[in-house]
């Protein structure tokens, strides 16, 4: 190969978003190394070895994690100029193919590098189960204020439309599924460390606090594309079965839908509405609990599968005002 056409290669590489819920909180795999931001399980694809993508996928992440992956589908492919790489120029251009994968809760990964980091610590703004969180009017709208009157007149006037639209400024109901967009939007404005280390931004652009932790590369982005696919998705597919024990309380599986949507529900109207779904019957047996009246164990009806198309758990009602 000539020397110029090494600035043309193009490597593909498989990263996995995999998530399970524990104890209400969601949970991403993650590989840390020491003095590193943590990273997505990731590879390159080798066309030598790996039969397709997802094959490739698998092995890698068994190989970080020691885990063996169940439910996963691709999400999205990444290919943006320098979003890949530690500093401008090095090494070939790098397309990304992201894939979400569940899992139910388990202890920690046996791998050594490999640890379950709580989601809500890359995306703190997300988590709406009690309040709205802090670091939105302490540190994210002022911020984005700036951002918005550093635009042009009509640039402006977008960048304000997109921060009411993806924050809840100004009066606008939260929308917990604009996951992507609102990451988006901060690496657009400078505010999270990953705009700095590519070259989008100077360290000054830069809120005193950081933005939630950093990851490796661009999978914050990848994880921030998964949490909304994910979000969108199990209020039309019954996927979030795949993160609860097969037998469970209506209790327990309001509260892994609530840990990932980032909102309180309204306990009475999601069991009348799970029940009207058709999504789950009862088992006849009961949760040992220390207080209380004991609860009635529920499992998935995986039959409804096939009754129609669209099941998921669609959660309308919420507990509280998010605004």
């Amino acid at each position: 190969m000539k020397d110029g056409a090494t600035k043309h290669v193009v490597s593909i590489g498989l990263s996995a978003a995999i998530v399970s819920v524990a104890v209400e909180r969601p949970r991403v795999l993650v590989v840390h190394h020491k003095n590193a931001e943590d990273a997505l399980p990731f590879g390159p694809f080798d066309p030598q070895v790996h039969r397709t993508l997802e094959s490739g996928l698998r092995t890698w992440v068994s190989e970080q994690t020691y885990v063996d992956l169940d439910y996963a589908e691709q999400l999205y492919t990444f290919g943006d100029r320098g979003r890949h790489l530690m500093k401008s120029g090095e090494g070939p251009r790098v397309v990304s193919v992201g894939y979400l994968a569940l899992t139910r809760a388990s202890g920690e990964p046996k791998a050594p590098d490999a640890r379950w980091g709580d989601w809500y610590r890359y995306f703190p703004w997300e988590d709406w189960r009690e309040k709205k969180p802090e670091i939105i009017d302490a540190a994210i709208a002022p911020a984005l204020k700036t951002f918005v009157k550093s635009g042009e007149a009509g640039q402006a006037e977008r960048r304000r439309e997109r921060a009411r639209l993806c924050f809840g400024l100004d009066g606008i109901r939260w929308d917990e599924d604009r996951v992507l967009e609102r990451y988006e939007l901060l690496y657009e404005a400078g505010l999270v460390e990953e705009a700095r280390r590519d070259g989008r931004t100077t360290a000054a652009h830069l809120p005193v606090s950081p933005l939630g932790a950093s990851m490796m590369f661009d999978h914050r982005r990848i994880l921030a594309t998964a949490i909304a696919r994910l979000r969108g998705k199990m209020k039309y597919r019954p996927v979030v079965f795949e993160l609860v024990p097969p037998t469970f309380t209506l209790l327990e599986l309001q509260r892994v839908v609530e840990a990932i949507s980032g909102v309180r529900l309204h306990k009475q109207n999601f069991r009348r509405l799970i029940e009207a779904q058709g999504l789950v019957e009862g088992t006849g047996k009961f949760a040992t609990q220390s207080r209380g009246r004991p609860a009635e164990l529920f499992r998935f009806r995986r039959e409804v599968l096939a009754e129609r198309p669209v099941a998921g758990v669609r959660f309308g009602t919420r507990l509280r005002s998010t605004t």
